[in-house]
């Protein structure tokens, strides 16, 4: 029995990506961002400063993984895309994007779809300072708080309080059956809200992602439909929509996405699909430099636990599905380059280069397991 295990820390770009200036990220590089405050011995151990084009001195003699940094293919710097790619599935044609704003026709098919009479907000803007800016109308009104960003998602943030979760999350479900055709935004996320006892607005726990089902069979497809587990951990599910998912672990933040890790105890040959949201959710999003630095900090402590529990014949895969620079003025993703580490015990470490395509991480994980897998190009929404 041998198990994969696949992290992504989500939104850990290492810079340097060929086309940053077409995506308005020239420069970005969240790693070199969070440098100065990093302890992270472990993914050094591993070989992560190791990777070409850092250019840091901390580099080790003998790396314990083979290392690699990774060129996005897909046409987009959004979480769906990235895990598309990693999964098997180059996006061409991405899902659209609405940084002004939804159009008016879908705005009221959603207004009437939920019983209100207006939204709030329509407009890209940080989630944090959104609720703050119009968590007060919303309770006055009832209306729905509805925003983007520079990714292909619809966002909607309400009052648990006030509007109630269950509420919300149909209004979710409502959005993710308009949200077709031309309009099929790569997500719909639910994103309550509640006040302190200081009358502070903050979001909750409580985060729903409604994705669309993968436009294409990917190497998760692949394994399950060869018996072989397939395990998600954290929003890995909700970003794949269930689709090639043999059991689901939900896990809310790092923390619990960690614990889930290195409790679960796999019973067949499996894959072990992990995504560590707070990166980007938390730190990169906020432009929260030091936060960051700190989140990485803890999840290196995870690392020693992570490879005790493996066998001889296990893999243990890092990786990152875009960047999110929080060192620079926008608040959006950032088109970068992404680290990749492979480690199996005992086995000798190999710098890697460049790879072109997260989707080489599909054919690891194919050839690891011997199932017939080949990457395919897709288009991700339907065109006009």
């Amino acid at each position: 029995m041998k198990t994969c295990y696949l992290i992504v820390l989500d939104s850990l770009g290492i810079g340097g990506a060929l086309d940053a200036a077409d995506f308005g990220d020239a420069g970005s590089d969240t790693y070199r961002a969070v440098y100065p405050y990093l302890d992270v011995p472990n993914l050094r151990a591993l070989g992560f400063e190791n990777i070409d084009g850092l250019g840091y001195a901390n580099g080790v003699k003998n790396p314990l993984a083979s290392f690699a940094r990774m060129r996005e293919l897909s046409n987009g710097k959004d979480t769906t895309t990235g895990h598309y790619e990693i999964a098997g599935l180059v996006v061409k044609s991405p899902h659209p994007t609405y940084p002004c704003g939804f159009p008016r026709d879908v705005i009221d098919r959603l207004c009437s779809a939920w019983g209100v009479k207006g939204v709030l907000g329509n407009k890209a803007a940080s989630g944090t300072e959104i609720i703050k800016e119009l968590g007060k109308e919303h309770e006055i009104t009832g209306f729905p708080i509805v925003y983007t960003s520079a990714d292909s998602v619809l966002q909607i943030a309400a009052s648990i309080d006030v509007f109630g979760l269950d509420r919300l999350y149909d209004c979710c479900e409502k959005a993710r059956r308009i949200m077709s055709g031309k309009d099929s935004v790569g997500r719909i996320i639910a994103r309550p809200f509640s006040k302190d006892e200081n009358g502070n607005y903050y979001r909750t726990a409580d985060r729903k992602d409604y994705a669309l089902k993968p436009p294409a069979k990917t190497v998760l497809n692949a394994l399950s439909e060869n018996g072989i587990d397939v395990i998600s951990v954290g929003k890995i599910n909700d970003i794949f929509c269930g689709y090639g998912i043999t059991k689901a672990l939900p896990a809310h933040g790092n923390k619990e996405v960690g614990e889930k890790l290195l409790e679960y105890v796999p019973h067949k040959d499996s894959l072990v699909f992990a995504n560590f949201v707070d990166f980007d959710m938390l730190y990169g999003h906020r432009n929260d430099v030091k936060g960051y630095a700190g989140c990485l900090n803890s999840f290196d402590k995870i690392i020693p636990g992570l490879i005790a529990k493996m066998t001889d014949e296990d893999m243990l895969i890092i990786t990152a599905d875009h960047g999110c620079d929080p060192s620079t003025p926008s608040t959006d993703h950032s088109r970068e380059n992404v680290p990749l580490l492979i480690y199996i015990k005992g086995r000798k470490a190999e710098n890697l280069g460049t790879i072109d395509g997260l989707c080489y991480i599909s054919e690891i994980i194919s050839d690891y397991f011997g199932i017939d897998y080949k990457v395919k190009e897709v288009d991700a929404a339907p065109k006009a």
